[in-house]
């Protein structure tokens, strides 16, 4: 079994879908976990190969950028499809969310750099409402023809980890409510509730992202 460590910030984040692919597999690995204004991660930057976390260390072989580490493990651990169409449309679907996080992330960094109340209320409807009503209209449509309730195929991949993670923040930051979209509250669920999992969501370190 190859020795992993999965090293990002304090945070659920982008790296919080790996952590619940190991957990997911039953696989153990090291969830190195860097304290903000620590002064570790000035350290660790020019060490990284990108210079940004999330990094994975299989058997000391460093993996960057948080998408390429979920289709990595995802497929390590078989939940990236059981087709290479299912892989395709959980490519796809990971890559929309990318899309509107990027969009999203303004928001972010509007509320991080003390913004006032109208430069983000402008921020949330100018920009992110408008990315939103797309985004989740492209995922209600698709679990609206599921029979699983999953978003590919008939059993949980890591695109349902990607999104179901990005509702649980877009919900601590009040841009989703369960009962105002049911569908995607039900996958949200879907996936908290996967046996596998319920012991470290329980117990997880909370974060607003």
């Amino acid at each position: 079994m190859p020795s992993y460590k999965l090293t990002y910030f304090d945070v659920r984040g982008l790296a919080e879908p790996a952590r619940l692919l190991f957990h997911l597999a039953g696989v153990e690995f090291e969830d190195k976990r860097v304290d903000f204004g620590s002064g570790e991660w000035e350290k660790l930057k020019d060490k990284t190969p990108f210079g940004q976390m999330p990094v994975l260390s299989v058997d000391g072989f460093d993996i960057p950028q948080s998408a390429a580490i979920i289709r990595y493990l995802s497929k390590k651990f078989g939940f990236a499809g059981k087709t290479p169409e299912e892989q395709a449309w959980a490519d796809a679907i990971v890559d929309q969310f990318k899309d509107f996080f990027g969009e999203f992330r303004k928001y972010i960094i509007a509320q991080r750099g003390n913004k006032s109340v109208e430069e983000l209320e402008k921020v949330k409807a100018e920009v992110v409402k408008p990315a939103q009503d797309s985004y989740f209209k492209i995922l209600n449509g698709i679990l609206e023809k599921s029979k699983s309730g999953y978003l590919v195929g008939e059993g949980i991949t890591f695109a349902d980890l990607v999104i179901a993670e990005n509702l649980e923040t877009l919900g601590k930051y009040g841009f989703f409510k369960e009962s105002e979209h049911p569908k995607l509250a039900a996958l949200k669920q879907k996936v908290y509730g996967h046996a596998a999992l319920k012991g470290y969501l329980a117990s997880r370190p909370d974060s607003q992202i």
